[in-house]
Order: structure tokens, then C-alpha cells, then sequence
């Protein structure tokens, strides 16, 4: 039998609930009420217990009809072949469909009866994340955000700025380990200053070099890194940094409305990024301090890194897919403070365009210029 899953349904109208960010309410797509997340996990863990104990009395009664004379399905296949073992089927709560997702999906949506659903399967044990970060921006503030993104990049397709694209952003959680750590660094520097001066005619430069030793020690605290092979780490980079001042201790509660992901990367195969950014940080820190100098170069370094604490945490990221010319365009955005990244797709029917509007005209300017002067 499949696994349940649970959605979050308004106590008035039984119609699906969401996350508001701006509230930080759930609010119902229906009827409009607006709830605590506190009074909704109430609810929820009530209507959880109610569910177990008819769970236990529906396998109570089918043992009890075990000899009943049955159809005969002893010929029916249940090997799905490979890569099976990557998917897992979920009752929906609501219409009773059973959806197939895989075994990284946390948050979904029922696509018969539209309830958001959530796999608390996803979310027990080792599992569960221990903060989370809402979404501070709707949909609204994306797309407006996202205009304003390619506003003024004139060989951006026509095509991509349509609102077809605009209304493929998907509003996601995504995994991402925090490291702590202290860091011990020690780093050397050549540096330099020069200075002029005349001489009668000429113009005498001179030049000083400086060996500079630093050292120090340097206190992490979450050094974010996405645990998700879904996401290119180059955009989950270039959205940050998130303000920590919104983390909060994990519900499901802010997930209706939203898609959400488990970590599908290990704390270990993460690691090698987390202690690349803390001894670049540690190191840039360090150089900060070289200050006086014309220039500047690292010759040694040494860096020795405690770690600490791991914690699991889902950010709030907006995502837009697309394709233009054959190729696929990935385009992040924060869903909490509205900073984007991506690369945009490029026209070079335009590019060409332009490009021989400016050349054409210069060249003839050349050509007068070398022959009729």
C-alpha cells in the first residue's frame, strides 16, 4: 500500500491552504482565511492520529477477508525494472489519487485536485531539517523582479520576455547543509610601494618590497552549501547570502504552496565546497588587512580548519527553465531577498543586427577617410 501523505486543508472550506510569506500565515486559496501555523500543527497532529487508527482497523479487516475467495492475480508483475528503487507512490488525502514521485520529492502538488501535499516520510528521523527559511517574496514580486532583471539587455530574445516563461517560475525549498567551523590561518605577502621623484632631466622611480605575515583566527557560523544535485552550485552561490535573522525551526507548515526537496549530496560530499569557502574567506580576511601597499600577492599559506556543527536547512529559491535555440537555461532567484542569477539566453539575430548597423557605417567612415584624405 502506498505511503501516506498529508496536505494542509482549511478548517472552513476544506479547500488547500499556503504559505504566505509576507504574513507568515497560512492563508486558503478559497475562501480566504488566514490561520497560525501554530493552530494548523495542532489540527494536523490530531487528524494524523485519527488517520494511523483507521490505517490499523482497514489492515485489521483485509487480514480478516484473507480467505475469501479472490480473483487470481498471482500472474501480475510487480517488478518495475530499473531504477525503481528511486521512486516511492503517495496517497493524496484529498481525491485519493496515488502520485509517483522520487526519492529526493518532499513537497509536491496533486495533479487531479491541485492540493498541495507533503511526504512527512521525507521529513523523519535523520531526515527532518532542523531550520527552515520561508519565502518572503510571491509570485508577483519574482515576476516583477525578473522583468527588471533583463530590462535593458537588448539582445535578450523577444520570445524568453513573454509571459508564457514568466509563469514557469516555480517556487522551491531547497536542501542545504550549514557548516561551523573555526578556521586558524597563517598567510605571507609580497607587496609593494613605489614612489617618483626628478633627478635633472630625468625621472627616477623607486620601488620598495615588503614580505607581510598575517595571522589570525577566524569563527564560522552556517556556511551554506545546497545539498541538492539538482541545482547548479554556481546559481545556489551567486543568490546569496541569506539573512539568518528569518531561520526558523522547521515545520511543514511553511511548505504548502511550494515545491521542496531532500538532500540528494551527503554532509561529506558537500564538505570539500564548505572548507573551499571558509579558506577563501579566511584568506581574503587576511588580505583585507594588507593595506598601504601598491600591490599585493600571496606567497604561503597556512590554513588548519576545526569543524564543527552540520545543520540541515531549506532556503527559498525561485526557478526558471527554459529553452531557446536548443538549449536549456537554468535562472535562480532568492526567494527571500529577490537577488538573481542565470544566464540569460541571447538573440543573435539582433546581436548581428546591431553589430552591422555600428560596423557598416564605421567601416565607410574608414574608407573615406584613407582614400579621399
Amino acid at each position: 500500500m502506498p505511503d501516506q501523505v498529508t496536505n494542509y486543508q482549511c478548517p472552513a472550506c476544506t479547500g488547500p491552504l499556503h504559505f504566505v510569506g509576507a504574513s507568515g500565515k497560512l492563508q486558503c486559496d478559497y475562501c480566504g482565511s488566514v490561520f497560525d501555523i501554530a493552530d494548523i500543527e495542532a489540527r494536523m497532529s490530531k487528524k494524523d492520529a485519527k488517520a494511523s487508527d483507521a490505517f490499523q482497523k482497514e489492515e485489521s479487516r483485509r487480514d480478516n477477508n484473507n480467505n475469501n475467495n479472490n480473483w487470481d492475480t498471482s500472474g501480475l508483475n510487480q517488478d518495475w525494472g530499473d531504477g525503481a528503487e528511486g521512486l516511492h507512490s503517495y496517497n493524496c488525502p484529498s481525491c485519493g489519487a496515488e502520485l509517483i514521485c522520487d526519492a529526493s520529492t518532499a513537497a509536491t502538488s496533486c495533479p487531479y485536485c491541485g492540493n498541495p501535499a507533503i511526504v512527512p516520510g521525507q521529513f523523519s528521523g535523520d531526515l527532518k531539517p532542523d531550520f527552515v527559511i520561508p519565502f518572503k517574496l510571491d509570485q508577483k514580486a519574482a515576476e516583477a523582479a525578473l522583468k527588471k532583471h533583463y530590462k535593458g539587455r537588448p539582445f535578450l530574445p523577444k520570445a524568453f520576455t513573454n509571459q508564457n516563461h514568466i509563469e514557469e517560475i516555480k517556487g522551491v525549498y531547497v536542501p542545504f547543509w550549514l557548516y561551523d567551523g573555526i578556521a586558524d590561518a597563517d598567510a605571507q605577502f609580497a607587496a609593494t610601494r613605489s614612489s617618483s621623484h626628478r633627478e635633472g632631466d630625468y625621472e627616477v622611480t623607486v620601488t620598495r618590497h615588503f614580505q607581510v605575515r598575517r595571522a589570525g583566527e577566524i569563527v564560522f557560523e552556517k556556511v551554506p552549501v545546497d545539498a541538492s544535485s539538482k541545482m547548479p552550485d554556481d546559481h545556489m552561490d551567486s543568490i546569496e547570502p541569506y539573512d539568518y535573522q528569518d531561520l526558523k525551526k522547521f515545520s511543514t507548515a511553511y511548505l504548502p504552496g511550494y515545491l521542496a526537496d531532500r538532500y540528494d549530496v551527503s554532509v561529506q560530499d558537500c564538505a570539500k565546497r564548505a572548507d573551499q569557502r571558509c579558506e577563501n574567506t579566511a584568506l581574503r580576511e587576511l588580505e583585507n588587512t594588507v593595506t598601504g601597499y601598491d600591490s599585493v600577492s600571496l606567497t604561503r599559506k597556512n590554513i588548519r580548519l576545526h569543524r564543527g556543527k552540520v545543520s540541515y536547512a531549506l532556503m527559498p529559491v525561485y526557478m526558471l527553465h527554459t529553452k531557446w535555440s536548443g538549449k536549456d537555461f537554468l535562472f535562480a532567484m532568492n526567494g527571500q531577498t529577490g537577488k538573481m542569477a542565470g544566464d540569460l539566453p541571447m538573440s543573435w539575430g539582433k546581436f548581428w543586427l546591431t553589430f552591422g548597423s555600428i560596423a557598416l557605417p564605421l567601416a565607410a567612415l574608414i574608407y573615406w577617410f584613407l582614400f579621399h584624405l
